[in-house]
């Protein structure tokens, strides 16, 4: 009695861990019982295969080496939004570029692509818009017109819309013939009207003479109109009515400009002036040929286009083209000047009446292919020059500037009053065929042709 035996508990604690081969006690479901488990023999023990333990769902953390290995070779959980960045970031670094570099051209030019009527007038349209045989390569194409045959095959054309079959210069022989016969009809009044006058001299009166004169100027000019809206030498919407009244001024120039400019060095001007209008017949009657050389150098680009796989193939082709229209024209023009001085009598300077022309078709050119503003630019400039001239001389009758007119004076001396209008009109004809030179052979300046 004097004795306490241990509670259950203490004799858990107090009791010593078991050897190994010995059953080892174990709590059970209830508190006071103790279940022994056998332990499996040594050699059971050896025999048996060794089972990779499972990771503990909850392992406490130990400080033991092999356990700090174990953790270091375990793949390491990222956070969701970490691992989110990460892929999106992958993603963005992946892709390169586009897949298909042809659809945002595409896009960009959808409404080109749709009215187009062949790939030509597509090539046409990129080149407008700065679209080179280099871009093209970027866009996996050799040249313009094979990215432009790409698009004209991917894009469908809009459907309910009038398109014309191509715009090619008109070829058949009723339409030249019209236009045709409309640029004769300048020179035809001009040529009438100065046999007319040749006829009626010293018959009728200086009144009478005065309204042949005018009425067939009228007619000329009416002619003139005529001639320019139809036909290849058309710029319906294009010409400014600056570029009118230039040339205009230019074609007085022509019957009195040498005359004024006479009087005025000799002192004047005084009394009526003489007028010179065997150059303007001469430049009436040139709008024929005029008009051919423009229609001959649309038709043979538009076969360079049709024929060409790049931009420079095609330019390299149309200057000689350009070239030659000049050279042509000059030629017949020439020719022209020199019959009408025979028939009318010697007058005017023939050499600024060539220079007239040729600067008068190239400003025209320029217009129908769709540059009007260096066209106006270069006639501005010639009627600059022209009056400037008369003006210069008038100027420097005034105390102390006498330098003003010393110019004009050597000019004159060295190469008459004629000398004038060629530098005039040749220096602008000289601008605009370098203007020319480039811009007519660009493929966008002929899809309206």
């Amino acid at each position: 009695m004097g004795d306490a035996s241990p509670a259950p508990e203490d004799e858990a604690l107090t009791q010593p861990p078991a050897p190994a081969g010995e059953p080892r006690a174990t709590p059970s479901g209830s508190a006071g019982e103790l279940r022994a488990e056998p332990a499996a023999p040594a050699d059971e023990a050896l025999a048996a295969p060794r089972t990779p333990a499972r990771p503990s769902p909850d392992p406490a953390p130990t400080t033991d080496l092999a356990d700090s290995d174990h953790l270091a070779r375990r793949p390491t959980s990222r956070a969701p939004e970490v691992a989110h960045t990460a892929s999106v970031r992958k993603l963005a670094t992946g892709r390169r570029g586009p897949v298909d570099p042809v659809k945002s051209l595409m896009h960009r030019h959808r409404e080109l692509c749709e009215r187009a009527v062949d790939p030509l007038e597509i090539a046409a349209g990129l080149e407008a818009h700065g679209v080179t045989d280099r871009t093209a390569a970027r866009y996996r194409h050799r040249d313009v017109f094979s990215l432009a045959e790409e698009l004209f095959a991917r894009v469908p054309a809009v459907a309910g819309e009038p398109v014309d079959a191509s715009f090619a210069p008109a070829r058949d022989i009723e339409t030249r013939a019209a236009w045709s016969l409309r640029a004769l009809l300048p020179g035809a009044a001009c040529l009438t009207t100065f046999v007319a006058l040749r006829l009626t001299e010293g018959v009728l009166d200086g009144g009478a003479r005065l309204a042949i004169g005018t009425g067939g100027g009228l007619l000329a000019l009416v002619g003139l109109v005529c001639a320019l809206r139809t036909g290849p030498l058309c710029a319906e919407g294009r010409s400014s009515g600056a570029a009118g009244l230039f040339g205009c001024w230019l074609l007085g120039y022509v019957l009195y400009g040498d005359a004024l400019l006479h009087q005025v060095l000799s002192g004047g001007p005084e009394g009526p002036w003489d007028i010179t209008p065997a150059p303007l017949l001469g430049l009436a009657v040139a709008v024929a040929p005029a008009a051919w050389c423009a229609h001959l150098f649309s038709v043979h680009a538009h076969r360079k286009l049709n024929g060409s796989r790049a931009l420079e193939e095609f330019a390299a082709g149309v200057r000689p083209l350009l070239f030659a229209a000049v050279a042509f024209f000059l030629c017949v023009l020439g020719g022209l000047l020199y019959l009408a001085g025979l028939g009318i009598g010697a007058g005017g300077s023939p050499v600024g009446a060539a220079a007239l022309g040729v600067l008068l078709l190239l400003a025209r050119l320029l217009t129908v292919h769709g540059f009007p503003e260096p066209a106006a630019t270069g006639l501005a400039a010639a009627c600059a020059v022209e009056a400037a001239a008369p003006a210069l001389v008038l100027a420097g009758r005034l105390p102390g500037l006498d330098v003003l007119a010393r110019p004009v004076d050597a000019l004159v001396a060295a190469a008459g009053t004629g000398a004038v209008p060629a530098v005039a009109c040749g220096a602008a004809a000289l601008g605009l065929l370098t203007t020319a030179t480039v811009a007519l052979s660009r493929a966008s300046a002929h899809t309206a042709a």
